[in-house]
Protein backbone atom coordinates (compact mmCIF):
# COMPACT_ATOMS: atom_id res chain seq x y z
CA UNK A 1 0.00 0.00 0.00
CA UNK A 2 1.10 3.60 -0.80
CA UNK A 3 3.01 4.92 2.35
CA UNK A 4 3.06 8.78 3.44
CA UNK A 5 5.56 10.58 5.71
CA UNK A 6 4.06 11.48 9.24
CA UNK A 7 4.66 15.13 9.59
CA UNK A 8 8.68 16.32 8.74
CA UNK A 9 9.85 12.65 10.24
CA UNK A 10 11.11 9.48 7.90
CA UNK A 11 8.28 7.33 9.69
CA UNK A 12 6.23 5.92 7.06
CA UNK A 13 2.47 5.43 7.54
CA UNK A 14 0.08 3.46 5.25
CA UNK A 15 -2.70 5.90 3.23
CA UNK A 16 -5.56 3.96 5.73
CA UNK A 17 -4.76 3.77 9.28
CA UNK A 18 -7.22 1.00 11.74
CA UNK A 19 -8.80 2.98 14.63
CA UNK A 20 -8.94 0.89 17.14
CA UNK A 21 -11.67 1.90 19.47
CA UNK A 22 -13.92 -0.69 18.87
CA UNK A 23 -11.95 -3.49 20.35
CA UNK A 24 -13.33 -4.54 23.66
CA UNK A 25 -16.08 -2.57 23.26
CA UNK A 26 -18.06 -3.60 20.46
CA UNK A 27 -15.65 -6.79 19.48
CA UNK A 28 -14.38 -8.87 21.01
CA UNK A 29 -10.83 -10.07 21.28
CA UNK A 30 -10.76 -13.23 18.96
CA UNK A 31 -12.15 -10.94 16.41
CA UNK A 32 -9.92 -7.61 16.87
CA UNK A 33 -7.02 -10.29 16.60
CA UNK A 34 -8.66 -11.28 13.09
CA UNK A 35 -9.05 -7.69 11.98
CA UNK A 36 -5.76 -6.74 13.24
CA UNK A 37 -4.09 -9.63 11.32
CA UNK A 38 -6.13 -8.51 7.81
CA UNK A 39 -4.73 -5.11 8.42
CA UNK A 40 -1.03 -6.32 8.24
CA UNK A 41 -1.93 -8.75 5.35
CA UNK A 42 -3.40 -5.69 3.68
CA UNK A 43 -0.64 -3.26 4.09
CA UNK A 44 -2.35 -1.04 7.02
CA UNK A 45 0.76 -0.52 9.49
CA UNK A 46 -1.28 2.59 11.14
CA UNK A 47 -2.57 1.71 14.37
CA UNK A 48 -4.41 4.11 16.63
CA UNK A 49 -6.09 3.48 20.18
CA UNK A 50 -6.37 5.60 23.36
CA UNK A 51 -6.27 4.79 27.00
CA UNK A 52 -9.94 5.96 27.19
CA UNK A 53 -11.15 3.73 24.85
CA UNK A 54 -12.98 0.21 26.47
CA UNK A 55 -15.67 -1.38 27.27
CA UNK A 56 -15.03 -0.48 30.86
CA UNK A 57 -15.12 3.24 30.57
CA UNK A 58 -17.79 2.91 27.50
CA UNK A 59 -20.44 1.38 30.63
CA UNK A 60 -19.43 3.72 32.82
CA UNK A 61 -20.37 6.61 30.59
CA UNK A 62 -23.64 5.79 30.40
CA UNK A 63 -24.00 5.15 33.93
CA UNK A 64 -22.74 8.85 34.59
CA UNK A 65 -24.04 10.54 32.39
CA UNK A 66 -27.19 8.96 31.15
CA UNK A 67 -28.64 7.29 34.72
CA UNK A 68 -28.35 3.78 32.12
CA UNK A 69 -26.53 0.68 33.85
CA UNK A 70 -27.05 -1.74 31.41
CA UNK A 71 -25.12 -4.53 29.58
CA UNK A 72 -24.26 -3.48 25.63
CA UNK A 73 -20.26 -3.82 25.38
CA UNK A 74 -18.59 -7.06 24.65
CA UNK A 75 -16.29 -6.65 27.93
CA UNK A 76 -16.33 -4.84 30.72
CA UNK A 77 -12.26 -4.57 30.76
CA UNK A 78 -11.11 -0.73 31.04
CA UNK A 79 -8.57 0.12 28.51
CA UNK A 80 -9.50 -2.46 26.56
CA UNK A 81 -8.11 -1.39 23.02
CA UNK A 82 -4.93 -0.93 24.35
CA UNK A 83 -4.59 -4.00 26.47
CA UNK A 84 -6.31 -6.19 23.10
CA UNK A 85 -3.49 -4.67 20.86
CA UNK A 86 -0.67 -5.49 23.68
CA UNK A 87 -1.89 -9.14 23.83
CA UNK A 88 -1.84 -9.16 19.97
CA UNK A 89 1.44 -7.46 20.01
CA UNK A 90 2.74 -10.35 22.21
CA UNK A 91 1.36 -13.29 20.70
CA UNK A 92 2.24 -11.96 16.75
CA UNK A 93 5.73 -10.57 17.30
CA UNK A 94 4.51 -7.95 14.95
CA UNK A 95 5.81 -4.52 16.68
CA UNK A 96 8.08 -3.59 14.32
CA UNK A 97 5.13 -3.63 11.31
CA UNK A 98 2.92 -0.79 12.99
CA UNK A 99 3.33 2.40 13.63
CA UNK A 100 1.45 2.27 17.06
CA UNK A 101 -0.21 5.53 18.05
CA UNK A 102 -2.15 6.12 21.70
CA UNK A 103 -3.38 9.45 23.13
CA UNK A 104 -3.63 10.55 26.86
CA UNK A 105 -6.93 11.75 27.57
CA UNK A 106 -6.61 14.90 30.35
CA UNK A 107 -4.85 16.61 32.67
CA UNK A 108 -1.43 17.78 30.62
CA UNK A 109 0.85 18.40 33.19
CA UNK A 110 4.41 16.97 33.12
CA UNK A 111 3.80 14.25 36.06
CA UNK A 112 -0.09 13.18 34.55
CA UNK A 113 1.68 12.74 30.83
CA UNK A 114 4.49 10.76 32.37
CA UNK A 115 2.06 8.71 34.43
CA UNK A 116 -0.28 8.11 31.58
CA UNK A 117 2.72 7.27 29.24
CA UNK A 118 3.88 4.64 31.43
CA UNK A 119 0.67 2.94 32.06
CA UNK A 120 -0.39 2.74 27.97
CA UNK A 121 3.68 1.62 27.43
CA UNK A 122 2.43 -1.11 29.68
CA UNK A 123 -0.84 -1.94 28.81
CA UNK A 124 0.45 -2.21 25.23
CA UNK A 125 3.62 -4.18 25.83
CA UNK A 126 6.00 -2.07 24.46
CA UNK A 127 8.74 -0.03 25.06
CA UNK A 128 7.53 2.82 22.78
CA UNK A 129 4.77 4.02 21.22
CA UNK A 130 5.34 5.71 17.68
CA UNK A 131 2.85 8.57 18.07
CA UNK A 132 1.50 9.66 21.19
CA UNK A 133 -1.48 12.62 21.17
CA UNK A 134 -3.16 14.95 23.63
CA UNK A 135 -7.08 13.21 22.99
CA UNK A 136 -8.43 16.88 23.42
CA UNK A 137 -7.65 20.35 24.34
CA UNK A 138 -7.03 20.93 28.38
CA UNK A 139 -8.48 24.39 29.16
CA UNK A 140 -7.33 23.33 32.88
CA UNK A 141 -3.59 23.57 32.30
CA UNK A 142 -1.27 25.50 30.28
CA UNK A 143 -0.62 24.28 27.41
CA UNK A 144 3.64 25.05 27.70
CA UNK A 145 3.53 22.36 30.58
CA UNK A 146 1.72 20.09 28.24
CA UNK A 147 4.55 20.48 25.30
CA UNK A 148 6.80 20.39 27.77
CA UNK A 149 6.13 16.86 28.85
CA UNK A 150 5.94 15.38 25.50
CA UNK A 151 9.46 17.15 24.81
CA UNK A 152 10.40 15.17 27.88
CA UNK A 153 8.93 11.72 26.73
CA UNK A 154 10.34 12.23 23.51
CA UNK A 155 13.89 13.17 24.97
CA UNK A 156 13.48 9.75 27.07
CA UNK A 157 12.44 7.43 24.20
CA UNK A 158 9.02 6.38 25.28
CA UNK A 159 7.57 8.19 22.38
CA UNK A 160 8.57 9.43 18.78
CA UNK A 161 6.28 12.06 17.64
CA UNK A 162 3.80 14.70 19.68
CA UNK A 163 0.36 15.03 18.12
CA UNK A 164 -3.04 16.21 18.99
CA UNK A 165 -6.41 15.24 18.42
CA UNK A 166 -9.59 17.62 18.31
CA UNK A 167 -7.70 21.13 18.35
CA UNK A 168 -8.97 23.90 16.43
CA UNK A 169 -6.95 25.79 14.74
CA UNK A 170 -6.17 28.38 16.69
CA UNK A 171 -5.44 25.33 19.65
CA UNK A 172 -2.97 24.03 17.09
CA UNK A 173 -1.41 27.36 15.90
CA UNK A 174 -0.70 28.24 18.81
CA UNK A 175 1.12 24.79 20.27
CA UNK A 176 2.94 25.06 16.80
CA UNK A 177 4.30 28.50 17.59
CA UNK A 178 5.06 28.03 21.39
CA UNK A 179 7.18 24.92 20.22
CA UNK A 180 9.02 26.75 17.59
CA UNK A 181 9.57 29.74 20.17
CA UNK A 182 11.28 27.20 23.20
CA UNK A 183 12.51 24.59 21.21
CA UNK A 184 9.79 22.16 22.19
CA UNK A 185 8.85 18.82 20.46
CA UNK A 186 6.17 20.29 17.85
CA UNK A 187 2.87 18.15 17.26
CA UNK A 188 3.91 16.51 14.04
CA UNK A 189 0.48 14.92 13.41
CA UNK A 190 -3.52 15.97 14.50
CA UNK A 191 -6.39 14.12 14.17
CA UNK A 192 -9.45 15.82 13.04
CA UNK A 193 -13.37 14.67 12.88
CA UNK A 194 -13.72 14.88 9.08
CA UNK A 195 -16.22 12.93 6.94
CA UNK A 196 -19.32 14.26 4.38
CA UNK A 197 -21.66 15.39 6.90
CA UNK A 198 -18.58 17.04 9.32
CA UNK A 199 -16.66 19.00 7.14
CA UNK A 200 -15.37 21.52 9.67
CA UNK A 201 -12.03 20.88 9.13
CA UNK A 202 -12.09 21.63 5.42
CA UNK A 203 -11.65 25.66 6.11
CA UNK A 204 -8.52 26.14 7.93
CA UNK A 205 -7.29 23.29 9.96
CA UNK A 206 -6.42 21.24 6.95
CA UNK A 207 -5.14 24.05 5.18
CA UNK A 208 -2.57 24.61 8.08
CA UNK A 209 -1.30 21.20 8.23
CA UNK A 210 -0.45 21.14 4.28
CA UNK A 211 1.24 24.58 5.08
CA UNK A 212 3.26 23.37 8.51
CA UNK A 213 3.35 20.01 7.22
CA UNK A 214 1.71 18.46 10.03
CA UNK A 215 0.04 14.68 9.68
CA UNK A 216 -4.04 14.93 9.56
CA UNK A 217 -5.48 11.53 10.28
CA UNK A 218 -9.20 11.80 9.90
CA UNK A 219 -11.37 9.88 12.36
CA UNK A 220 -15.33 8.56 11.56
CA UNK A 221 -15.09 8.79 8.05
CA UNK A 222 -18.06 6.95 7.57
CA UNK A 223 -20.02 9.09 10.72
CA UNK A 224 -19.49 6.22 12.90
CA UNK A 225 -22.03 3.87 10.48
CA UNK A 226 -24.59 7.46 10.41
CA UNK A 227 -23.37 7.70 6.53
CA UNK A 228 -24.55 3.89 5.81
CA UNK A 229 -28.26 4.64 6.12
CA UNK A 230 -28.57 2.30 8.94
CA UNK A 231 -29.95 4.60 11.07
CA UNK A 232 -33.58 6.60 11.20
CA UNK A 233 -34.09 10.18 13.35
CA UNK A 234 -35.88 7.43 16.02
CA UNK A 235 -33.47 7.57 18.99
CA UNK A 236 -35.24 4.50 20.88
CA UNK A 237 -34.53 2.29 17.29
CA UNK A 238 -30.53 2.17 17.37
CA UNK A 239 -29.66 -1.19 15.83
CA UNK A 240 -28.20 -3.66 19.09
CA UNK A 241 -24.42 -3.23 18.78
CA UNK A 242 -23.83 -0.46 16.96
CA UNK A 243 -21.70 2.42 18.00
CA UNK A 244 -24.74 4.72 18.51
CA UNK A 245 -26.33 1.71 20.66
CA UNK A 246 -23.45 1.75 23.02
CA UNK A 247 -22.35 5.32 23.01
CA UNK A 248 -25.97 7.13 22.54
CA UNK A 249 -24.09 10.49 22.41
CA UNK A 250 -22.96 10.07 19.08
CA UNK A 251 -26.47 10.74 17.87
CA UNK A 252 -26.53 14.22 19.59
CA UNK A 253 -23.33 14.96 16.99
CA UNK A 254 -25.04 13.61 13.92
CA UNK A 255 -29.38 13.97 14.54
CA UNK A 256 -29.88 17.01 12.41
CA UNK A 257 -32.03 17.91 9.57
CA UNK A 258 -29.41 18.65 7.58
CA UNK A 259 -27.23 15.55 7.77
CA UNK A 260 -30.26 13.43 7.60
CA UNK A 261 -30.62 15.21 4.31
CA UNK A 262 -27.22 14.48 3.10
CA UNK A 263 -27.56 10.76 4.08
CA UNK A 264 -30.86 10.61 1.72
CA UNK A 265 -28.46 12.30 -1.12
CA UNK A 266 -25.91 10.00 -0.83
CA UNK A 267 -28.66 7.02 -0.61
CA UNK A 268 -30.26 8.25 -4.29
CA UNK A 269 -26.33 9.15 -5.73
CA UNK A 270 -25.84 5.57 -4.56
CA UNK A 271 -28.74 3.78 -6.67
CA UNK A 272 -27.93 6.11 -9.47
CA UNK A 273 -23.99 5.19 -9.97
CA UNK A 274 -24.56 1.47 -8.66
CA UNK A 275 -22.02 1.85 -5.43
CA UNK A 276 -22.56 1.22 -1.95
CA UNK A 277 -23.25 4.44 -0.02
CA UNK A 278 -20.11 3.48 2.53
CA UNK A 279 -17.76 3.10 -0.33
CA UNK A 280 -18.71 6.44 -1.95
CA UNK A 281 -18.40 8.03 1.58
CA UNK A 282 -14.88 6.27 2.23
CA UNK A 283 -13.87 7.30 -1.42
CA UNK A 284 -14.81 11.13 -1.12
CA UNK A 285 -12.77 11.10 1.98
CA UNK A 286 -10.01 9.14 0.21
CA UNK A 287 -9.81 12.11 -2.78
CA UNK A 288 -9.09 14.59 0.13
CA UNK A 289 -5.39 15.59 -1.12
CA UNK A 290 -5.61 17.21 2.01
CA UNK A 291 -5.88 14.56 4.23
CA UNK A 292 -3.09 12.43 4.99
CA UNK A 293 -5.06 9.28 5.66
CA UNK A 294 -8.46 8.17 7.46
CA UNK A 295 -9.01 5.89 10.25
CA UNK A 296 -11.01 2.86 10.09
CA UNK A 297 -12.62 1.75 12.62
CA UNK A 298 -13.39 -2.13 11.79
CA UNK A 299 -16.22 -4.26 13.43
CA UNK A 300 -14.86 -6.97 10.39
CA UNK A 301 -12.54 -7.63 7.94
CA UNK A 302 -15.42 -6.67 5.33
CA UNK A 303 -15.04 -2.53 6.77
CA UNK A 304 -11.08 -2.66 5.38
CA UNK A 305 -11.94 -4.46 2.09
CA UNK A 306 -14.60 -1.31 1.41
CA UNK A 307 -11.67 0.90 2.53
CA UNK A 308 -9.74 -0.95 0.14
CA UNK A 309 -11.75 -1.26 -2.77
CA UNK A 310 -13.11 2.75 -2.20
CA UNK A 311 -8.72 3.97 -2.77
CA UNK A 312 -8.45 1.52 -5.48
CA UNK A 313 -12.24 2.58 -7.36
CA UNK A 314 -12.31 4.91 -10.39
CA UNK A 315 -13.98 8.24 -8.41
CA UNK A 316 -14.77 10.80 -11.53
CA UNK A 317 -14.45 14.30 -10.38
CA UNK A 318 -18.39 14.84 -11.03
CA UNK A 319 -19.04 12.60 -8.17
CA UNK A 320 -16.41 14.51 -5.95
CA UNK A 321 -18.05 17.95 -6.98
CA UNK A 322 -21.78 16.20 -6.66
CA UNK A 323 -20.87 15.17 -3.55
CA UNK A 324 -19.17 17.89 -2.25
CA UNK A 325 -22.45 20.32 -2.83
CA UNK A 326 -24.16 18.05 -0.16
CA UNK A 327 -22.50 19.72 2.80
CA UNK A 328 -24.46 19.66 5.78
CA UNK A 329 -25.23 22.72 8.42
CA UNK A 330 -21.97 22.48 10.77
CA UNK A 331 -22.66 21.67 14.35
CA UNK A 332 -21.03 22.54 17.23
CA UNK A 333 -19.07 19.00 18.68
CA UNK A 334 -20.70 18.77 21.92
CA UNK A 335 -20.44 14.91 22.95
CA UNK A 336 -17.98 14.01 25.80
CA UNK A 337 -14.53 13.32 24.40
CA UNK A 338 -14.29 9.74 25.60
CA UNK A 339 -16.51 8.68 23.07
CA UNK A 340 -14.61 10.17 19.92
CA UNK A 341 -12.70 8.17 16.99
Amino acid sequence: MEKRRLGKTSIEISRIGLGCATFGREIDEATAFRIMDYAIEKGINFFDTAEIYGGGQSREYRRKYLGVDDVREVSNEYHSSERIIGRWLKARGSRKEIVLESKVQTNFTRAHVAEALDASLERLQTDVIDSYLFHSFDHSNPLEEGLEAMTLAVKSGKICVAGCSNFTVEQLTSALDLSARHGWIRMEITQPHYNLVTREAERDLLPLCRKQQVTTVGYSPLGAGFLSGKYTPDRNAFPKGTRFDVVPAFADLYFTDEKFQVVNQLKRFSEEVGVPMVRLAMGWVLRNTDLTLPLIGARTTAHIDNALLAREMDFPGEWMAEMSSWEAKPEPFLFEESCSS
